[in-house]
């Protein structure tokens, strides 16, 4: 494929609820589209990072100028087989993961359209359906909370995933088990918490939760290790998996039971199958994250969902969990027993890009010839 043409095309979509979590508050979803042109094929990729480093070192600011001034050059006006030999290309680009996955799931698109499959498809998924499980942010009161569970648990999520961070954890947990005693649980950390808080973690045993989200540095596997050791709840790593190797070293050192694949924290697609047979050959199951994406983002999360080895709810939500209107025709929806269809060739499922919301949404746009 030749790339003609590029555009990043910043958006901004308001939140229905604003949305907490261990280190901010969310008000709305400031994003960068990468939109690549190849002959009468175009591709978006969504750029996962937020406003400001504070799920990862990289921002809105820093991919708009890794991916102008690096990336969008390594294609431009080139022909290139796709989204592997991008990945090989762009190798010597140290970290700037999201950026690169923003670039990288554009040409899965325009691979996916030129050849006419799904994506599904070509990277091997398995499954038509995959199944959702809430992510809940950090409530005003615990009250807040256990109507909000109430609510989704009627909506038939598989899974129910609160935030916690220091002072809003173990009594938190405890009153929601006492409520809800049988429901899937569990917590996501955010890193929020040190080998300091080991008797905090241990205290957790006694909930039954399906596993302890990333409790610790979002860089580390070792503390994890001594962590995972001490107590019987599973360890999921989030933050600290964004390759193949980190995920090996994870699993070698014993730091723990389950993974979240965060596709775009990962470098992209390619390096996320890397990860998922990874952790197939060793008995560890993966679910596919979610960054409150919009559509393009969420229907990718989808199909990578699709894979065998996922086999854990996911944080992928219906577009109205968290936006009045989605950049995406259709936008996502959930069925009545909360799964999501995945595009597949033989189904009939597919989605557009709304480009009227985005030029709705749109608050800057950078073209490159």
């Amino acid at each position: 494929m030749i790339i003609e043409r590029a555009d990043i095309i910043r958006v901004k979509n308001p939140f229905r609820f604003p949305f907490e979590t261990a280190f901010t508050k969310f008000v709305e979803r400031d994003a960068l589209l990468v939109k690549l042109y190849s002959e009468d094929t175009a591709g978006y990729g969504e750029c996962k990072a937020f406003f400001a480093p504070l799920y990862c070192p990289e921002d809105n600011g820093t991919a708009l100028h890794i991916i102008s001034k690096y990336l969008i050059p390594e294609i431009l006006h080139k022909d290139i087989s796709g989204p592997e030999e991008f990945i090989e290309k762009t190798s010597y680009i140290r970290g700037n993961n999201l950026a690169v996955a923003a670039v990288e799931n554009a040409l899965w698109e325009i691979k996916r359209k030129k050849e006419n499959k799904s994506l599904k498809t070509l990277i091997g998924g398995v499954y038509d359906q995959v199944k959702v499980g809430v992510s809940l942010g950090i409530e005003p009161t615990i009250k807040d909370l256990l109507e909000k569970i109430e609510k989704y648990l009627g909506e038939g999520y598989h899974r129910t995933k609160i935030k916690i961070k220091p002072g809003w954890d173990y009594e938190v947990v405890k009153e929601v088990r006492k409520h809800y005693p049988d429901i899937t649980l569990t917590i996501d950390a955010n890193s929020a918490y040190t080998l300091k808080d080991i008797d905090l973690f241990k205290s957790f045993d006694e909930f039954n939760l399906k596993y302890i989200e990333q409790p610790l540095g979002e860089n580390d596997i070792i503390d994890h290790s001594v962590l995972q050791k001490e107590i019987e709840t599973p360890i999921c790593l989030d933050e600290s998996i964004e390759s193949v190797e980190d995920a090996r070293q994870a699993i070698e050192l014993g730091s723990c039971k389950v993974i979240n694949i965060k596709s775009s924290r990962c470098r992209g697609i390619v390096e996320s199958i890397k990860i998922h047979d990874l952790c197939q050959d060793h008995g560890i199951p993966v679910w596919c994250g979610g960054m409150t994406e919009l559509g393009i983002g969420r229907v990718q999360n989808i199909s990578l969902a699709s894979l065998p080895n996922f086999t854990l709810a996911h944080d992928i939500a219906a577009s109205d969990r968290y936006f009045d209107k989605d950049i995406t025709i259709p936008e996502v929806k959930i069925s009545k027993d909360c799964t999501i269809a995945v595009p597949d060739e033989t189904n009939g499922v597919d989605y557009e890009v709304d480009e009227e919301a985005i030029d709705r949404m749109m608050v800057e746009r950078h073209i490159f010839k």
